[in-house]
């Protein structure tokens, strides 16, 4: 017996009930029945039974004062579910992967959590000489890119609350000294979209970092490429690990929903 094509198998009703949900995205807030039935090429009549099945489920909600459907709570709790089950770490596995492929330099993927980087997860190169495996660390935030990445989007007043003192521990001799020297730099970091720790940790260790958004815009980690600075050069810092970087880091932002 032949298997039959999965598209033999849909259900119509279903299929026009999602096409609905689905006119709600980007600026659209709310939609009338007469703009449904127009999207949607149904008659008005079909396009208020399925809102009013929707409703009924909580996936849509009809605002009183306009008497127009926008989205319901409902549908914010089957996207949250998403992104806590498909989460940061699994999809960021891969990304990791493909990067150390590309540069073959050990790859991490961190959050900012009270002041300090945490790096969650890491994919190793397999070259002998390699940096030290960072995860579960908390790092001081001002001294590594990961953590540059996430102050660069905070305001000063944050900034000033965060470092009371106007003076920094220094590490190495190229650690950032002051606040005043951080709010500069982190002011350069937002505008370019990463940031790079030159030695600033560890002597002999430079790195590169580019910001994680999900689906709300918000930055909820740091994608970075770590290795010993004599492999990393200037040249092959700025030509091809900040472009793989920022790439890494905006493909594992679409996974989490993001879009520019």
């Amino acid at each position: 017996m032949a298997k039959k094509d999965k598209s033999e198998y849909i259900i119509q009703a279903v299929s026009h009930a999602l096409d609905l949900l689905e006119q709600f995205h980007g600026e659209v807030d709310e939609l009338g029945v007469t703009d449904l039935s127009k999207r949607l090429k149904l008659h008005k009549n079909n396009v208020f039974r399925l809102l009013a099945t929707l409703e009924s489920r909580g996936y849509i909600e009809q605002n009183r004062a306009t008497e127009n459907y926008r989205l319901g709570l409902k549908s914010l709790e089957l996207g949250q579910t998403f992104i806590k089950q498909m989460g940061l770490l699994r999809q960021a596995k891969p990304i990791l992967e493909n990067q150390v492929a590309a540069c073959n330099e050990t790859s991490y993927v961190a959050i900012f959590k009270e002041g300090h980087s945490v790096y969650l997860d890491v994919v190793e190169t397999d070259l002998t000489v390699r940096v030290v495996s960072r995860v579960g660390s908390r790092l001081p935030a001002y001294c590594t890119a990961s953590g540059k990445v996430h102050l660069s989007h905070m305001s000063d007043e944050e900034l000033l609350e965060m470092y009371p003192e106007p003076n920094f521990k220094t590490y190495t001799p190229t650690t950032i000294p002051n606040r005043n020297a951080l709010i500069a730099e982190l002011k350069k970091i937002a505008e370019q979209g990463y940031a790079v720790d030159n030695e600033e940790l560890d002597s002999g260790v430079r790195c590169v970092a580019a910001p994680i958004r999900d689906y709300t815009r918000r930055i909820v980690g740091a994608i970075s490429i770590s290795g010993p600075s004599m492999r990393m050069s200037d040249e092959r810092v700025e030509k091809d690990l900040i472009p793989l970087a920022i790439q890494s880091a905006e493909d594992l932002s679409a996974r989490l929903g993001y879009h520019k």
